[in-house]
């Protein structure tokens, strides 16, 4: 009885959830560009401001966007085999770790420099530097980001996405960009997997498959990037004094997202199967970012002001001239 009690107190906010997520993916799926992702947490940020939310909806919204945030990382591992972008990825693997790290340099910075605080400084650092929303979506719960951070970095970073589409391809030929060339430079400095299909099989189908392999591979960076993360705050817990329980801040989704990995990599999980896992991601995914989107205010984006926008530009701009810097003089 006192389950089905504590079940009930979360059902409203899983169905509005749920609900906004279906929305989102359908929109996703009419404009692939855009994906169900940024349009789950624009739903619910609008939601939130033209409705009047009741409180016997937070609970479920804070569970579905905590816990179903981290489900839909680890069903994400499912489709990212070890084995298919370790040739590719080897080889793009200098330029992939230097512009990691310049892009963190970059956002750091010039976020310092604005008074933008930390935890959404890193967290556009971090979306730049590798895979955008799932990127951000995977180190919230270890930097413990409040709902308005999440949903600055991930618009911040959509909007560079955007423009990275048609601004990318565009100089590419300009440059006179040989496919492999244009393809890491498209893998590595633009973050968003959709943002990146699109920009190289807008240029060619050599392009675009060789985009798609070093971008996936960037992705695995977000495994030790999250435990380094994880390490820096138990470090930093045990110079303050504090009681720290290592079990509770380990990113423990991290270490079944890279079990999911090595089983898809070992071909021990049915190919029919994979896309199954990659839906129910998505769509876990949506869930909780519309779930964080309904929870966030249009007050708090007009107090951050113009300062993680500038972060974001800074840190792109930086990811983008310092690939191709490493590309052609390294």
């Amino acid at each position: 009885m006192k389950i089905n009690i504590k079940i009930k107190r979360y059902l409203p906010g899983l169905a509005l959830s749920l609900v906004l997520a279906g929305l989102a993916v359908i929109l996703g799926n009419f404009f692939p560009l855009v994906g169900s992702s940024v349009f789950a947490i624009l739903l619910g940020i609008i939601v939130n401001n033209t409705l009047t939310i009741k409180q016997e909806y937070h609970l479920g919204l804070a569970f579905v966007g905590k816990k179903l945030l981290q489900y839909s990382i680890i069903l994400l591992g499912f489709s990212l085999s070890i084995a298919q972008v370790s040739a590719t990825g080897l080889s793009s693997l200098k330029i992939s770790i230097l512009t990691i790290l310049i892009a963190f340099g970059a956002a750091y910075f010039l976020g310092r420099l604005l008074g933008v605080n930390r935890v959404l400084t890193t967290l556009i650092g971090f979306g730049t530097a590798i895979c955008g929303g799932s990127a951000i979506a995977a180190a919230s719960p270890i930097l413990e980001a409040k709902e308005e951070d999440i949903a600055l970095s991930i618009s911040t970073i959509f909007f560079f996405n955007v423009l990275a589409v048609f601004i990318f391809p565009f100089l590419g030929h300009v440059m006179g960009m040989s496919d492999a060339t244009f393809g890491t430079w498209a893998g590595t400095a633009i973050n968003d997997t959709s943002s990146v299909v699109a920009a190289g099989y807008s240029y060619s189908q050599a392009a675009g498959d060789m985009a798609t392999i070093v971008k996936l591979s960037r992705a695995l960076m977000i495994v030790p990037a999250c435990l380094i993360f994880a390490g820096f705050r138990y470090a930093k817990s045990k110079s303050a004094n504090q009681t720290v329980n290592i079990k509770k801040i380990f990113p423990w989704f991290i270490l079944w997202f890279v079990l999911a990995s090595l089983i898809a990599s070992l071909g021990l999980l049915p190919l029919a199967i994979i896309p199954w896992t990659k839906l129910a991601s998505q769509w876990l995914m949506a869930m909780a970012l519309a779930a964080i989107g309904a929870r966030v205010s249009f007050a708090q984006f007009k107090a951050a002001g113009a300062a993680p926008l500038l972060t974001g530009l800074f840190a792109w701009v930086a990811v983008a001239l310092s690939s191709l810097i490493i590309q052609y003089f390294l």
